[in-house]
């Protein structure tokens, strides 16, 4: 590929235990750190030596793992990085439009403008449980109204603000021109907001905007609001088709095809050697809790797993019917059966898969395979990057950084220095325009010809 040609986008998933089930128990793994401040340092740092384009904090509200909470982090990492995104996960079902708005810019401020919105309607029936909001967890379609609101709202609540920042002349002390900043009056289904909101507009205009679900509904929301979206296709055919349907959606809201950058999760087990990275996967085959494993993986299922042969096909005439005693995120379900009967995976491939990456892809290969893996994928128009989830931490990012970066770079398809400063800037995202500039321009030019008319 020449230097012309596309180039691959590449983001981390932040898990200090490692994304691999068996990985939090690797010898090199330290799972004790996931609360360490120093560790998230080590990793932030580790990614952007490496020109990654951003980092991602997933989140939810219940279960009884440890979680820092997003927008602590992030704030924290600011401050000790200046070059790669920082993208957290926030719902729309469990917060408001205004908290949200804010605590973005000011993540958008604080970080430059390197600020990202995952945007998700929420993670499980258990979050319901522990926030009153809706009365516990809305169903799907009313969960993605609320969001499409939600994100609506927030939109306009950044909009508040012109691009000079409400600021008069006298900048040394910072006197606020209140003729540029608006009240938004937002009146919906959901959500009453008058505005405005009281921090001026992003440096980014809006933080950008990542939405992660490969529903139905989730398509269309990525499709009308998301500039990135993170998916799980794990078979490049599977990966194609989404990327065509979720690129032909974008019409009929105005939108081109590359204001949306899709991303699939990549869980890569990478070695010097196909034979060392071969070695590594069966090594954490034998870290898993196989019993566990195969209770997971017996969700999708009428039947108990266990009850089989390792090597036996997947039992595709037993899959359960009934999505609601599955749980978690409803579209990763078909994703993960489309891969087994694209695949025709034995048991054993399937807890595999499911191990190394929930749901996602995961390619065992030398660090050339790795990256004839992405060139594939972003030649063949499967994926316009990655989301990248180290199997172990923080082994497998420093592989990746060591030995697939340089290998893209050398194909001229990763970037050899960050394009700019914000995370717009470095994923080819244009900064959007303040929508309601217009029509307040326009409303207060009557409001002037109206007073000389008057006055005349």
């Amino acid at each position: 590929m020449s230097g012309n040609e596309r180039k691959v986008h590449l983001n981390v998933f932040v898990r200090i235990a490692g994304h691999h089930a068996g990985g939090w128990k690797h010898p090199d793994a330290e799972p004790e750190r996931d609360l360490d401040i120093d560790k998230y340092v080590e990793l932030a740092q580790l990614a952007e030596s490496g020109l990654i384009d951003s980092l991602f904090m997933a989140d939810n509200y219940s279960g009884t793992g440890r979680r820092l909470e997003p927008f602590t982090l992030l704030s924290a990492l600011a401050a000790v990085t200046s070059r790669i995104g920082l993208i957290g996960t926030v719902s729309t079902t469990y917060n408001d439009p205004f908290h949200v708005a804010r605590k973005f810019a000011s993540l958008d401020y604080l970080s430059k403008g390197r600020a990202g919105w995952n945007i998700v309607t929420g993670h499980s029936p258990e979050d319901g449980n522990n926030i009153t909001k809706w009365g516990g967890y809305p169903e799907p379609s009313k969960r993605y109204e609320i969001g499409d609101e939600f994100v609506e709202v927030t939109k306009q609540l950044w909009d508040s603000w012109d691009e000079d920042e409400g600021r008069g002349a006298d900048e040394r002390n910072l006197k606020i021109n209140h003729t540029n900043i608006h009240e938004i009056d937002f009146k919906g289904s959901y959500y009453q907001v008058k505005g405005p909101l009281n921090i001026p507009r992003p440096p980014q205009g809006y933080p950008v905007l990542v939405q992660a679900g490969s529903s139905e509904s989730g398509k269309e929301l990525a499709a009308k609001h998301a500039e990135v979206i993170f998916t799980a296709q794990q078979t490049l055919g599977a990966a194609q088709e989404f990327y065509t349907d979720v690129k032909s959606r974008l019409a009929k809201y105005g939108r081109r095809t590359d204001e949306l950058l899709i991303m699939p999760g990549l869980g890569a087990i990478v070695g010097e050697t196909e034979a060392e990275a071969k070695d590594l996967e069966e090594e954490l085959f034998s870290l898993l809790n196989l019993k566990n494993s195969l209770k997971q993986a017996s969700r999708f299922f009428s039947v108990d797993l266990s009850e089989y042969d390792l090597d036996d096909p997947v039992p595709l005439d037993k899959v359960r019917l009934d999505d609601n005693r599955i749980g978690g995120i409803t579209s990763r379900r078909e994703v993960v059966l489309d891969a087994v009967r694209r695949e025709g995976m034995t048991i054993r491939q399937f807890v595999n898969r499911s191990a190394g990456g929930h749901g996602h892809v995961t390619y065992r290969g030398s660090y050339i395979q790795v990256a004839d893996f992405i060139e594939t994928w972003l030649r063949e128009r499967g994926a316009d990057g990655f989301n990248l989830l180290p199997q172990v931490v923080p082994y497998s990012m420093e592989t990746f950084v060591k030995k697939v970066i340089p290998e893209l770079q050398n194909r001229g398809i990763f970037r050899t220095e960050y394009e700019g400063t914000t995370l717009r800037e470095n994923l080819g995202l244009a900064r959007p325009e303040n929508r309601n500039r217009q029509i307040w321009t326009a409303r207060y030019q009557t409001v002037k010809e109206n007073i000389s008319e008057a006055v005349n």
